[in-house]
């Protein structure tokens, strides 16, 4: 593991690079010690209070764990999906704000991912996936229900609908597409929705997952696809005329 000390990037931050690229390649492995503060300052050739800094950007990050005590000091940890999940909701949250991706592209974007899921969850999802859903709806139906927690019900039903995919990989990379899209585009269009119609294309969603029909799951998607887009149009067109 090398740094550059001519490079005008912040050395703990290089430190801290050079240790999760070696994690990610395999040379550093699960449980595996790294080496002491005093060893990596002299590794790198830095000031220990920057190696320490380097292995809190790594703490940071749920890449490395401590230990105190005679066998403690820091360890490679092994990264859970629950874990990464959050950062990843957070990390595509900031990206779409920040970069301000168009409504279109996310509506695209996520629909297009999610649909990828409807033939893995006709034929995989549980019993509890399936009362989820069914729970879900029958709680956008309430009359009395907020925008907010309509919106919450909303995240809630898709997340669902994942989830029924058993695939843990495109659970994580869906977290993106239903936690940090689905609110933003909620944010945009529910001053245009019709919540009967949403409901009825949930309904047709979850009674083609319990009838194992994968088709009838996608052509529900895609219609609500269309329907999101056109929301979107009208919000936008909406707030053009103010």
């Amino acid at each position: 593991m090398k740094i550059d000390p001519q490079n005008p990037a912040d050395l703990s931050a290089q430190i801290a690079k050079a240790i999760r690229d070696a994690i990610i390649s395999g040379d550093m492995i699960v449980d595996e010690r790294l080496p002491s503060e005093a060893e990596l300052a002299d590794q790198f050739d830095v000031s220990r209070p920057t190696v320490r800094e380097a292995l809190k950007r790594l703490a940071a990050q749920n890449l490395i764990r401590t230990r105190r005590g005679a066998s403690g000091g820091a360890f490679v940890r092994r990264l859970s999906y629950d874990e990464a999940y959050a950062q990843h909701i957070t990390t595509s949250t900031l990206l779409l704000s920040m970069n301000a991706v168009d409504f279109e592209t996310a509506c695209e974007a996520r629909f297009a991912l999610e649909r990828a899921c409807a033939p893995l969850s006709a034929a995989r999802c549980t019993p509890d996936h399936l009362a989820t859903m069914r729970a879900e709806i029958h709680r956008q139906a309430q009359p009395g229900l907020s925008d907010e927690r309509f919106c919450d019900s909303d995240v809630a039903f898709h997340r669902a609908l994942v989830d029924g995919a058993g695939n843990p990989v495109l659970s994580y990379q869906l977290a993106g597409a239903v936690e940090a899209m689905q609110p933003l585009m909620n944010m945009i269009t529910f001053t245009q929705r019709n919540r009967d119609v949403i409901i009825g294309l949930h309904t047709r969603i979850a009674d083609a997952l319990e009838h194992n029909n994968g088709a009838a799951a996608d052509t529900a998607l895609a219609e609500l696809t269309a329907y999101t887009l056109t929301l979107g149009e009208e919000a936008m067109a909406a707030r053009a005329k103010r």
